[in-house]
């Protein structure tokens, strides 16, 4: 029982880690200066991004292409502006991080 307890501790501990990583993540890419967790700024709030696309199994890679070469319609006529300097392994754990505000 206690070897079951310390694996569900240690998963928790593992699954933590990205959504932490990530949240550092955008902050670093100035993601926050647009976008809040749960509240629209100039760009959607997170949550309302996940719910937008809860579902959708390529959401991840839409939102990663996005994050990456910007975009305009989706969300009214503020365009958001291209980032290429933001990697795809970051743009994925971008996107599976935004997904994940619920």
């Amino acid at each position: 029982m206690k070897m079951f307890v310390a694996a569900a501790v240690a998963a928790g501990l593992l699954s933590a880690a990205p959504a932490f990583a990530s949240a550092e993540l955008a902050k670093s890419k100035n993601c926050l200066a647009c976008h809040a967790t749960d509240k629209k700024l100039v760009g959607p709030s997170y949550k309302d991004v996940a719910a937008k696309y809860a579902g959708q199994g390529d959401a991840v890679a839409k939102l990663a292409t996005k994050i990456q070469k910007g975009g305009v319609g989706v969300w009214g006529q503020i365009p958001m502006p291209p980032n290429p300097q933001v990697n795809d392994a970051d743009a994925k754990a971008l996107a599976e991080w935004v997904l994940s505000q619920k």
